[in-house]
């Protein structure tokens, strides 16, 4: 491979320097004073080997023993659109579809599109711009792409607590979008109706409000006339479906109760589906995303056409994007703009970092962030016009304001719009069609989220620990692992587990301050314009100023502010505004949260601490890039200037860059 000095036969990482560069041709300052530095290094590494050394695999391309299994090189994408559509798949998913419409009609409609337009560019844009450059450059997943400052690798290590909790508690939703979908297939929608065996006699399956005139109302599944306070303390199929067969919940976090087999067995075969989707790497991911990105549009699009015909449509769509201009006096609208930017775009979770390692090293990662900034946004606005047109359809068919049927999250995806289709002619049809949307669009973002934590892992392990079957064995190693964990949260009291990891392990706080110290490390500790340089030498031109700006002073300045706001405005978890956790469930909590949190200033501090010499010395070593193999062949063509570091025996060979591949 260009740029390969010398084979590796010891392993040895030799830091040097950051070059200095000026104009398009790339050298390496001071490479020939080094080199009879470097030369005796490798002398002592020759006599250190005698001693025993461990067996490694080849570099591509060297001319060394044959008895050496090669080793393989980092994969990258057949095609530039696999890796556009990863990305789709990832950032696009659920939250698009269950949370950015009811922000939108909660903060003022229209007009919420302000502060989040402004989020977009000063905070989205910026950091899913750094997550995907600095995989492309470094080559590596989320914990060896801050080789660029090592003192800082405890934000690879978060990155990797987050994800790991968002793999295991997110595909809970997919199971339950699977378990829904399989009992979508029958005449008669099971949670449509008051007479199956888990309905109590508090269900109703027809409530029209207009008729609960001169405080009284007539039903037929009601033995007598009930006035409308009675009518209050009934309960829909819907929701009795939910509580008392899907989850078949219990009283509280202290009652677990026993586990819903049939739920067990939908999140073990969407498990199952997960690893075969992963277990080759982006070859096979990169091709499953082609229809497990886009087939959820197609549904989309037949489900807003089906909607916009029904009775009170308008009126929904109208509820969705009428603009409430006073709703920008209130902080929350823009907490909730900004919260919502970092939770849709996948940022902080290290997956778009691995997604970007397998990048070919001059591919135009400008362009593409603001084409996948640009597919996000728009899906999350167009996905408000599908839900509320439902949703006023509902509100109409019921008789009610729109505001007591529209909900956000697992309430919206699992309460309101299945008992919106329910309505329908032809339900069953249009709630298969709505369930495989949902698993569809959870799928990807799943599978890319285990990608994304595979990667990282098996960076950290050098070629010598390599095997023809490591990748498929570490991702059934991460699945089941995780779905050991997800049996906790398919028991009677499995959704307060699940509460307690979205709420805290993923939550806003633990992504803020993950974009935070990115921000703090790429623009100030390593610096923004050498990095904009090595952006430059990437894409073939320097970005627009703008995002170095926002890398260094706007965007860390909105991911704190956004951060400190939540933390004094922080509120104990409830279930439904009526269950609170115990005490010692919010220490769980903040158990997981701080469980990420923690990892950068715990590895700060125990690299400064292990490290010798004076502070200034300990912090220039540890802030010292270390550079891969690929930097040598893009950046340093006149390498070959280290002669002394070419010798024709095996005596002299030594690596002169640890390649983070």
């Amino acid at each position: 491979m260009k740029g390969v000095v010398c084979d590796v036969t010891v392993t040895r990482l030799v830091t040097l320097k950051p070059p200095q560069f000026s104009g398009p041709l790339i050298t390496l300052s001071g490479t020939e004073n080094r080199s009879a530095s470097l030369l005796r290094q490798s002398h002592r590494l020759k006599r250190r080997s005698a001693r025993g050394s461990p067996q490694v695999c080849a570099a591509p391309g060297s001319s060394s023993s044959s008895s050496r299994p090669p080793c393989p090189p980092r994969e990258t994408w057949t095609r530039q659109m696999d890796f556009i559509m990863s990305c789709v798949g990832f950032a696009v998913g659920l939250g698009n579809v269950w949370r950015f419409p009811y922000l939108c009609y909660k903060n003022g409609g229209g007009v919420f599109l302000i502060p989040y337009m402004l989020i977009v560019f000063i905070g989205g844009i910026p950091i899913f711009f750094l997550e995907i450059a600095l995989g492309q450059f470094m080559k590596a997943g989320s914990i060896n792409v801050w080789n660029i400052a090592p003192l800082f690798k405890g934000l690879g290590y978060a990155s990797m607590v987050i994800v790991f909790f968002c793999n295991t508690y997110y595909i809970m939703v997919l199971a339950w979008g699977f378990y829904y979908l399989i009992k979508s297939f029958s005449s008669t929608l099971p949670w449509s109706t008051c007479d199956n065996e888990w309905n109590t006699p508090s269900c109703i399956e027809i409530f029209h409000q207009q008729n609960c005139k001169n405080g009284s109302f007539a039903n037929t599944t009601v033995a007598a006339n009930m006035t409308c306070a009675e009518l209050a303390d009934l309960r829909s199929p819907i929701i009795e479906f939910w509580e008392r067969k899907v989850l078949n919940i219990s009283s509280g976090l202290d009652e677990p109760g026993h586990m819903n087999w049939e739920l067990m067995l939908c999140l073990m075969a969407v498990w199952v589906l997960v690893y075969f989707c992963v277990w080759k790497g982006v070859k096979s991911t990169g091709k499953i995303v082609y229809f497990t990105a886009t087939f959820p549009y197609v549904v989309l699009i037949i489900l807003l056409v089906r909607g916009v015909t029904l009775p009170g449509a308008y009126a929904g769509i109208m509820y969705y994007i009428k603009p409430d201009w006073s709703k920008l006096e209130e902080a929350q609208v823009w907490i909730d703009a900004g919260t919502q930017i970092f939770f849709s775009y996948a940022i902080g979770l290290g997956a778009l970092t691995a997604l970007g390692s397998y990048n070919r090293f001059n591919n135009d990662c400008y362009k593409d962030a603001f084409v996948l900034a640009l597919i996000n946004s728009g899906t999350s606005f167009f996905a408000g016009f599908v839900v509320f047109s439902i949703l006023g359809f509902m509100a109409a068919e019921q008789g009610v304001d729109i505001s007591q049927v529209a909900e956000s999250g697992p309430g919206l995806a699992f309460i309101a719009y299945p008992k919106a289709v329910s309505l329908m002619p032809v339900a069953p049809l249009w709630a298969a069609l709505f369930f495989f949307m949902l698993l569809l669009l959870g799928l990807d973002s799943q599978f890319v989220g285990v990608e994304g934590f595979v990667t990282g892992i098996l960076d950290l392990f050098p070629g010598k620990y390599y095997h023809r079957y490591k990748r498929e064995i570490a991702v059934a190693i991460c699945c089941l692992l995780c779905f050991i964990i997800d049996l906790s949260m398919v028991t009677q009291g499995g959704m307060y587990v699940f509460q307690l990891f979205d709420y805290y392990s993923a939550s806003g706080m633990t992504l803020l301050w993950q974009a935070f110290w990115e921000c703090i490390v790429v623009a100030w500790v390593y610096g923004a314009d050498r990095f904009m340089d090595d952006v430059a030498r990437m894409i073939g031109y320097r970005p627009f100023p703008w995002m170095k700006w926002c890398w260094s002073f706007i965007t860390p300045c909105v991911c704190m502010g956004i951060f400190l706001f939540h933390l004094v405005n922080y509120k104990p978890l409830t279930y439904n505004n009526v269950y609170v956790y115990p005490w010692w469930g919010e220490v769980i909590g903040w158990c997981l949260a701080l469980s990420s949190m923690l990892c950068i200033p715990v590895s700060l501090l125990y690299k400064l601490f292990r490290a010798k010499g004076t502070f200034k010395e300990r912090w220039t070593h540890l802030t010292s890039p270390v550079w891969g193999a690929h930097h040598l062949e893009y950046m340093a063509p006149d390498i070959k200037s280290m002669s002394p570091l070419s010798p024709g025996t095996d005596d002299n060979k030594v690596i002169i860059f640890e390649s983070v591949m």
